[in-house]
């Protein structure tokens, strides 16, 4: 399966602790027309690097709150990951919102294990991201649909495939990700219990 035509306008949703490699994914999926969606930092990162990018807030209509805590957690957003894009039903729903179709999600979690011998207890549960991991399994739940990116390393592959399928990903490839989206944020649920385990056993 083989998602929309290259033709059409394309929507990746950015939101990465390690800005590494950001320019070589922007230039290059910028070039298969997509267009950014982000919030903070990294926001500011991909226009520092001369691309456009809206902010998540001007899309929700709702501004980012508490440092930081809440920026990617908002219905439209998750509404736009989830919604089954062969279904009628779910496609009159969503056009009614006036949201963009997210076609791809790059996220890389907060280093939580990095930092836990550096850390105060208050300053460790701050790197604990809850926007990241819900971002990620919303868009592998749908790899239908959407392609997931947790790793830095799949940056290449990403581009690769969408070169390969003129600027779209494969069901293969989409699943694939999936896959290692719900690995690693299994492991990264699993460590942050740990510690808690540790700290209050």
């Amino acid at each position: 399966m083989v998602l929309r035509k290259n033709l059409k306008k394309k929507f990746a949703l950015i939101s990465v602790f390690e800005k590494k490699n950001l320019k070589y994914l922007c230039s290059n999926l910028n070039k298969f027309n997509y267009s950014f969606i982000s919030s903070g930092s990294t926001g500011n990162k991909i226009r520092e690097l001369g691309f456009r990018c809206k902010d998540i807030s001007k899309i929700t209509n709702f501004k980012e709150m508490f440092g930081g805590r809440v920026k990617t957690l908002n219905p439209l957003i998750y509404s736009s990951l989830l919604y089954i894009r062969d279904d009628k039903i779910h496609e009159k729903q969503f056009k009614l919102l006036n949201m963009p179709e997210i076609d791809i999600v790059v996220v890389n979690l907060y280093p939580f294990k990095k930092y836990l011998k550096k850390y105060n207890d208050n300053q460790i549960i701050e790197m604990i991201d809850i926007g990241g991991p819900s971002l990620l399994r919303a868009a592998g739940k749908n790899f239908k649909y959407i392609t997931p990116i947790i790793d830095i390393m799949d940056y290449k592959k990403l581009v690769t495939n969408l070169h390969k399928n003129n600027g779209v990903t494969d069901i293969v490839f989409r699943k694939k990700m999936a896959l290692k989206v719900f690995r690693q944020t299994a492991q990264y649920d699993k460590t942050i219990s740990n510690w808690l385990n540790d700290e209050y056993k």
